[in-house]
């Protein structure tokens, strides 16, 4: 009794210091991205600083994934925060006695992007080290309630904020949450990580055994892939957010801070759902619901006309976006938690965050320009069309493929 109480403790510790410091990113992600579009009104600029934020993942996610099997996760961890909120705390200092232009936040951006990027594998890396096998969709539900949480309170206090004070204390708010966070981590005990012969291997080596984690198993290999084919739609759309509201529904920062928080309800409903009463038990499928989800509520939000009872549309199906995001999630990750050896999981979340990583740029490339001439709403339509063609070929193709494995193996099972 007292051991399962011991890893439930712990495992609390860390979840709220990360949703404590995920509370101040929100918060500060959501002034930032409102105090750009206020001042260019564009998608391309808009397009540049989310560009500008995840290159720096496509270039260090597989370092970050090999720095999290190789070397101390927690350490990793603390130190990604920490230089995140320094990083906030000069731009802050800055920004209150110079008038610095708009592209500097760029700079910024990119910074927190390689923290970000070391950051996430180690702390998902961590996570089964501290909790049961068994136990992993509940946690990762909880953890993803509480990541919505953050998500949704976030923006309310980056828009309060930004309407009472100047960016520079705004930002302030982010280098608090780092803090927390890191001392949170910090009174943690992880248990240690079992070293393989394979630990000193060439680096290139370990990228590819790391890929080679999702070619063994047919299952993760489909649904990473339909990911990555809709995350080039799909990704593009956060930084678009705010212009839906400013120039397409020609409303204020706290309508903006209102379809955020309706995303993150979205959000927290679905990880509710998982961390309660929801049993999973296939996690593959459910995360294909996810996706295709994603892609329903995407199309729909490009055809709700630019009207004040349009916006109220557009809030709903923000929720129906955001637990269709969990719906993804969470069984994914748990899937991966479950099935991937400890050793090779920094690898295999680093995949994941590379994904995302890389196609988010090339997606905002492709994207920007469109949206620039023909509107938001229009790449949003688009999105959602394309990611429900996408999923579907992909879920059929897995379909046939893993039938036809589980009618081999009762074959062999019966021979």
């Amino acid at each position: 009794m007292k051991k399962i109480q011991k890893w439930k403790s712990q495992f609390i510790i860390v979840a709220l210091g990360q949703a404590v410091s995920m509370l101040g990113s929100h918060g500060v992600q959501f002034a930032l991205i409102w105090w750009l579009a206020e001042k260019t009104s564009s998608p391309f600029m808009l397009g540049i600083s989310g560009l500008v934020a995840y290159l720096p993942m496509s270039l260090f996610s597989p370092i970050a994934g090999i720095a999290a099997d190789r070397y101390n996760r927690k350490f990793i961890s603390i130190f990604s925060d920490m230089a995140m909120g320094i990083t906030a705390l000069i731009y802050a200092v800055l920004l209150y006695f110079f008038d610095l232009p708009v592209w500097t936040v760029c700079i910024m951006l990119c910074v927190r992007g390689i923290g970000s990027t070391f950051q996430q594998p180690a702390i998902q890396s961590i996570i089964p080290q501290l909790v049961p096998k068994d136990q992993l969709i509940k946690t990762n539900g909880w953890m993803q309630l509480l990541s919505s949480g953050s998500f949704l309170i976030g923006p309310v206090i980056g828009a309060v904020l930004y309407s009472l004070f100047p960016m520079s204390i705004v930002l302030m708010s982010d280098v608090a949450g780092a803090i927390l966070a890191s001392i949170a981590l910090a009174i943690v005990k992880i248990p240690k990580l079992e070293k393989t012969e394979n630990e000193e291997q060439h680096f290139v080596a370990e990228i590819k055994e790391g890929l080679q984690v999702f070619k063994e198993d047919k299952r993760l290999f489909y649904i990473v892939a339909a990911e990555a084919l809709c995350m080039f739609f799909y990704a593009p759309l956060s930084s678009f957010y705010p212009l839906m509201t400013s120039d397409y529904f020609q409303l204020s920062a706290m309508h903006g801070s209102a379809v955020e928080l309706s995303f993150a309800v979205g959000m927290m409903v679905a990880s509710l759902l998982f961390s309660s009463v929801l049993k999973v038990e296939r996690k593959i499928r459910v995360s294909f619901i996810g996706l295709f989800g994603m892609g329903s509520t995407s199309l729909i939000c490009g055809v709700i006309p630019p009207t004040y009872v349009g916006w109220f549309f557009f809030a709903a199906s923000c929720i129906c976006l955001g637990a269709s995001g969990n719906v993804h999630t969470i069984p994914l990750t748990a899937y991966i938690q479950e099935t991937v050896a400890p050793e090779k999981m920094g690898r295999a979340f680093s995949v994941l965050t590379l994904i995302s990583s890389v196609t988010m740029p090339i997606g905002l490339l492709f994207s920007s320009p469109i949206a620039e001439q023909v509107g938001v709403n229009v790449w949003f339509f688009i999105s959602g069309l394309c990611m429900i063609l996408l999923t579907s070929l992909v879920f059929i193709r897995y379909s046939v493929k893993t039938e036809a494995s589980e009618k081999r193996y009762n074959e062999e099972k019966t021979n």
